[in-house]
């Protein structure tokens, strides 16, 4: 079996959780190129996939001035640069693997699904979640029909109050202009996954959430505009901890590159986004939010999103008319309950990897879409991904304006 061969647009963090799939399935998936802006994230890509310096690329109109040189591109660059590569990808023929979310506005959401079903081409959105072990199990028990039809489902995703402080105070997705609502950024995931389980259409939602807590009112008195400059406020998210004395991650993201000293974690703090006062920021996306949804059937849901959360996680409880189904990613555990027999049986699920095993998992899905072994209605395609990305902007509208939304 000849291998899928794939070109990386944009080599930071989610470029580099994909791009190993290829390395452990040789014989699925083979990375031919890739497009970095930054030098050493371009080098450090180039030899870990061995490539040739002619196909290290600056930028991603770079892959573009070529004739089709793969079967497809990922396309993992910051959100408001997913448009523009993606339709000229569409345009080139390429197959696409594209992070969410699809991008910042409903519009272009609608075009890059339009213009791919148009030109014949394969756009699969980066919704891990659909692959997990965990929901796919959930997902598995709801379609046996064990615990009856769909009455009320509770989800709540649990961002985690460091996470929030990092990516959405200080970080590349704090601000509404830059990036996109909150909702969309993070929680596309939750709101895809809720109507892949339910498989019926959302008729009606509303929404209420805020910044109540990451904000300037509830900045300590003593502390400076950036925790280097000497802060001695006894604060978890003191930048300080966070990067000089974190694991590799945090120290990475911080200096931008991978592996960097304490001298480069120590500048990047003093100079850049990520050693400010978290209280000081000029993030104005929300920290709370919660969605109310009515889908077909008389099914109704309830889910919320918080960052004010010790952990990164998601629960959930779906009630149906014969039984019901409870389940926690930490640990991975999922109970049924038999409303005849009272009893309840206990799911362990083994969870690897990245999103609990989403990462690997839609790596697999999307060679396998891409080879015709599955269909469009299998996987998180692109046109069935724009639909549950208008829930998210159908939202936000409603936390902004008030009252419900209804006819979606």
């Amino acid at each position: 079996m000849k291998p899928i061969e794939i070109i990386m647009i944009g080599a930071g963090q989610r470029g580099n959780v994909y791009s190993p799939y290829s390395l452990q399935y040789p014989n699925e998936l083979k990375i031919v190129g890739v497009a970095e802006p930054d030098a050493t994230r371009r080098k450090q890509y180039q030899q870990k996939y061995c490539l040739n310096e002619n196909v290290c690329l600056h930028t991603w109109e770079d892959v573009f001035t070529r004739e089709k040189w793969a079967d497809a591109v990922m396309i993992c660059t910051p959100d408001d640069l997913h448009y523009a590569p993606a339709m000229a990808a569409v345009a080139k023929g390429y197959d696409i693997l594209l992070e969410k979310p699809i991008a910042p506005t409903e519009k272009e959401c609608v075009d890059i699904a339009q213009a791919a079903e148009d030109a014949g081409v394969k756009v699969v959105v980066c919704h891990v979640l659909r692959y997990s072990p965990f929901f796919c199990q959930l997902k598995e028990i709801i379609d046996s029909g064990e615990i009856g039809e769909i009455v009320t489902i509770v989800h709540n995703e649990n961002v985690g109050d460091i996470h929030h402080s990092h990516s959405f105070a200080r970080g590349k997705w704090s601000k509404l202009e830059e990036s996109s609502p909150m909702i969309l950024a993070k929680s596309c995931h939750d709101i895809d996954i809720l109507q892949w389980l339910i498989g019926k259409k959302c008729l009606a939602l509303s929404s209420f959430g805020s910044l109540k807590f990451f904000n300037k009112n509830n900045c300590p008195e003593t502390a400076p505009p950036r925790c280097t400059d000497g802060c001695d406020v006894n604060c978890p998210y003191d930048a300080r901890k966070l990067y000089m004395k974190g694991d590799w991650w945090f120290r990475g993201a911080a200096a931008g590159y991978a592996n960097p000293s304490d001298e480069d974690v120590m500048a990047a703090l003093k100079a850049g986004p990520y050693g400010r006062c978290v209280f000081q920021c000029d993030n104005d996306v929300v920290d709370h939010q919660t969605v109310n949804m009515l889908f077909e059937d008389d099914i109704t849901v309830m889910f919320s999103m918080s960052s004010l959360t010790p952990d990164i996680s998601r629960s959930i409880k779906i009630m149906g008319t014969k039984g019901q189904i409870k389940g926690h990613t930490s640990p991975n555990v999922i109970i049924v309950t038999d409303f005849i027999t009272r009893k309840e049986r206990e799911i362990q699920v083994s969870a690897q990897g990245g999103h609990g095993g989403g990462d690997a998992g839609i790596m697999h899905a999307f060679c396998k879409y891409l080879r015709g072994e599955i269909g469009a209605e299998e996987i998180s395609e692109a046109r069935i991904s724009a639909e549950n990305h208008k829930l998210c902007f159908k939202a936000e509208e409603s936390r902004l304006d008030g009252g419900i939304i209804i006819n979606l």
